[in-house]
């Protein structure tokens, strides 16, 4: 049974990040097409569905999945700050949520430069987890 728990836990993390990578990179387009009405409404749809349909429910099964497996392998301190790093990513897909509603309301206040720049924080954020998940130190 456990195993199946880490295959969903496996396929959640690359759905969600697939999402965490691909949402800034249409914010990017959207704020650069922000005045062209039907293509900014072609990115609403796109975002919504990305947003809606991928990434909530990749993250909640991320979280839940986690949690289950964290129960089964006990809690040393690479998984405390392995769910640290996780946590962060959850505040980062929260702040997206909120740029798509600004998109939404056609009040975007960032410019495609700064999705640019913010696109990178869920690598830099997947990068230490998979380090702290192969490497397990402290353990």
């Amino acid at each position: 049974m456990i195993l199946w728990i880490k295959v969903i836990h496996i396929v959640a993390v690359i759905s969600w990040m697939a999402g965490l990578l691909y949402l800034p990179r249409l914010f990017v387009y959207h704020s650069e097409n922000i005045s062209k009405n039907d293509l900014s409404s072609t990115f609403k749809i796109m975002e919504y569905r990305l947003y809606r349909f991928i990434m909530n429910p990749a993250m909640m099964a991320v979280w839940l999945s986690g949690f289950i497996l964290s129960y089964d392998n006990g809690f040393d301190l690479w998984l405390i700050i392995k769910f640290l790093l996780v946590f962060l990513m959850t505040v980062f897909h929260i702040f997206m949520k909120k740029c798509l509603n600004d998109f939404e309301n056609d009040k975007s206040e960032y410019s495609s430069k700064f999705f640019r720049i913010i696109n990178e924080i869920p690598t830099v954020l997947m990068i230490f987890i998979i380090i702290l998940v192969v490497m397990k130190p402290w353990s």
